[in-house]
C-alpha cells in the first residue's frame, strides 16, 4: 500500500472533542520519525496546502514550524472540526509526495495529535515553544535562522496574510507600542521545565490543558479593537483597485475583478473581519472557488527560502 491514499495507519480511534472557535496545538509526525520534507519545494508545497485548507475550513493559524520530520501548528478552528482540516492536509500532501517520490508505507505516524489550549498565557508559551523547536533540535542556533517557521513573520519580515499575530501581540500587552520588541524580549526569556513539559504533554487529544479564562478568577481575554465591517472592507479594496463595487457581485471574471475579490477574502480572513463563506456569499461566489484563488495567489507569491 502506498502512503499517497490516506497518509495514516489504521488504528482504533478515541473520540475527539470539537470546540467551535477552539485553539489547538496540533502535531503531524513522519512515520517512524522519518523525514517528510526532503527539499525546499516540499516545504513550500506543504505550506500552500495548509493555506488552502485554512481558507476552506475558515481556520486561523497563530504560529507554525515545519520541521524535517514533523510539523507544529497553533491553529484556531471555525465551525469545522480540527480533524477535518488535519486529515485533508495530511492526505493531500501524502498524495502529492507519492507522485514525486514513489514508495510504499505510510508517510505520517498514526493520526495527528492535538491539544486544546486556553487562549491566554499558554498561547504565549506555545508560540515560543513552536518557534524554538529548530534550536532545540540543533538545526540552528537562533530561531531567526530557520526559514520554515512563523518566527520571522513575528519579527516583521513578510508577514503572510494567512498568519494571525494579533492575539499573541495583544497578550504581550503590545497592541499599540513596540509589539516586535515585546515579542523579542519574550523570546529571549528561558522557558522553565514545567512550561516545556506542559506543552509536550499531548497524550490526551482534545483535553484542555487549563480551564478557559472565564473560569479562572482574575484572568480575562485581551480586549480587541473593533474590526471594520465586511462592507467597509469591500468598498476600501474596490477604491484601491479602481473597480466598481457592484461589479464585484456580478458574474464577470475580469482579472481586476478576480483580483479584488481575492484581496477582500485575504484581508477579511487575516483580519478576522469575515469568514470565507461570508465573503463568498457577498460576491455570489462558491467558497471553494475563492479558496482556489487564494491558494493560487499564495503559490504565485511564494518566496524562496532565505540565504
Amino acid at each position: 500500500m502506498t502512503f499517497g491514499s490516506v497518509g495514516f495507519k489504521p488504528m482504533p480511534r478515541s473520540p475527539r472533542i470539537h470546540v467551535p472557535g477552539g485553539l489547538y496545538h496540533a502535531i503531524l509526525r513522519g512515520n517512524h520519525r522519518e523525514a517528510i520534507f526532503h527539499r525546499p519545494d516540499d516545504y513550500q508545497d506543504f505550506e500552500a496546502i495548509v493555506v488552502g485548507y485554512l481558507a476552506r475550513y475558515e481556520a486561523r493559524l497563530h504560529a507554525y514550524c515545519w520541521m524535517p520530520n514533523h510539523v507544529h501548528l497553533a491553529v484556531q478552528v471555525g465551525t469545522a472540526p480540527l480533524g477535518r482540516l488535519m486529515q485533508a492536509v495530511a492526505s493531500c500532501y501524502a498524495r502529492r509526495k507519492q507522485r514525486s517520490v514513489p514508495t510504499t508505507g505510510h508517510l505520517f505516524e498514526r493520526r495527528y495529535r492535538a491539544k486544546l489550549v486556553a487562549a491566554d498565557a499558554y498561547l504565549l508559551a506555545l508560540v515560543r515553544y513552536i518557534h524554538r523547536n529548530p534550536v532545540r533540535a540543533g538545526l540552528v542556533s537562533d530561531p531567526g535562522g530557520y526559514a520554515w517557521s512563523s518566527h520571522r513573520a513575528y519579527l516583521g519580515h513578510e508577514r503572510p496574510w494567512w498568519l494571525s499575530t494579533e492575539m499573541t501581540f495583544a497578550l504581550l500587552g503590545s497592541r499599540t507600542s513596540a509589539p516586535i520588541k515585546a515579542y523579542c524580549r519574550f523570546m529571549a526569556e528561558e522557558p522553565d521545565d514545567e512550561e516545556i513539559r506542559a506543552i509536550r504533554c499531548i497524550a490526551e487529544p482534545g483535553k484542555p490543558s487549563r480551564p478557559p479564562p472565564e473560569q479562572r478568577p482574575g484572568i480575562t481575554e485581551p480586549r480587541r479593537k473593533e474590526p471594520e465591517t465586511l462592507e467597509a472592507l469591500v468598498c476600501r479594496v474596490a477604491d484601491e483597485l479602481n473597480v466598481d463595487v457592484e461589479q464585484l457581485a456580478s458574474r464577470r471574471r475580469d482579472p481586476q475583478l478576480v483580483r479584488a475579490r481575492t484581496e477582500v477574502a485575504r484581508r477579511a480572513i487575516a483580519g478576522g473581519v469575515a469568514t470565507l463563506s461570508a465573503v463568498a456569499t457577498r460576491f455570489g461566489r462558491a467558497a471553494s472557488s475563492l479558496s482556489e484563488q487564494l491558494c493560487r495567489r499564495f503559490k504565485e507569491r511564494s518566496l524562496a527560502p532565505p540565504d
